[in-house]
C-alpha cells in the first residue's frame, strides 16, 4: 500500500504532468477535468493492476503515469463506459512497448559484449541506436513470420540465402522471394 507521502508525491507528479501537457497550447477545460477525474478515480487501481503484471512497484508507477500522459496527449475528453478497460488497454500497449525496448536493448548489449574489441559508446549514441532498433522493429512488425525470420537471418546474422534455405529447409528461390518482400515492405514504409 502507498503511504500518505507517496500519494502526495504522485499527486504532485500528476499536477506537473498536467501543467507540462497543457502549457503548450490552450486546452479544453473539459479534457483537463475528465482526465483529472479519471486519474483520481482509477490511478491506484491501475498501479495495482500494473504491479501484478510487472512485479515491480516503481515500474508500475512509471507506466501508470505514462498511461495518463498518453490519455492527455489525445487532446479530447474520453467518453468512457468502461474506464478501467480503456486504461488497461492503453497500459498494456505501453507495457508491450517497454518489453520490446528491453528485449532490443538486451540483444544489443549481448551483441556488444561479443565484440572482439571493447567498444565505449556514449549514452546518447546508445539511445539513438536503441531508438533506431525500435523503429526497425516497428517496420518489420507488418511482415509475416517467415518473411521476418528470413530478413533478420540475412541482415542481422549475415547468412547467405543458401545458408538460410538450408537451415529452414526451403529453396533459395523461396528465400529470395521472402527477402525481396521484406525489403520492399521496409522501403515502402520508409518512403511514407
Amino acid at each position: 500500500m502507498q503511504t500518505c507521502s507517496a500519494l502526495e508525491e504522485n499527486e504532485i507528479h500528476y499536477q506537473k504532468i498536467l501543467l507540462r501537457a497543457f502549457s503548450m497550447s490552450s486546452v479544453d477545460l473539459s479534457l483537463q477535468h475528465a482526465v483529472h477525474t479519471l486519474y483520481e478515480d482509477h490511478h491506484s487501481w491501475l498501479c495495482g493492476w500494473l504491479r501484478k503484471r510487472l512485479g515491480c512497484v516503481d515500474n508500475a508507477a512509471d507506466l501508470a503515469q505514462d498511461t495518463f500522459l498518453r490519455v492527455l496527449t489525445q487532446r479530447k475528453a474520453p467518453q468512457l463506459r468502461e474506464p478501467r478497460a480503456y486504461l488497461s488497454t492503453v497500459a498494456r500497449s505501453l507495457m508491450i512497448d517497454m518489453f520490446r525496448r528491453r528485449a532490443l536493448e538486451q540483444a544489443y548489449l549481448e551483441t556488444l559484449a561479443l565484440s572482439p574489441e571493447p567498444v565505449e559508446i556514449s549514452p546518447e549514441t546508445r539511445s539513438l541506436i536503441i531508438e533506431t532498433l525500435m523503429e526497425i522493429d516497428r517496420l518489420l512488425d507488418g511482415l509475416g513470420g517467415r518473411t521476418r525470420e528470413i530478413f533478420l537471418m540475412a541482415q542481422l546474422d549475415g547468412l547467405s540465402y543458401v545458408e538460410i534455405g538450408r537451415r529452414l529447409g526451403v529453396s533459395v528461390t523461396t528465400v529470395k522471394k521472402h527477402a525481396v518482400r521484406a525489403l520492399t515492405h521496409c522501403l515502402l514504409l520508409v518512403e511514407d
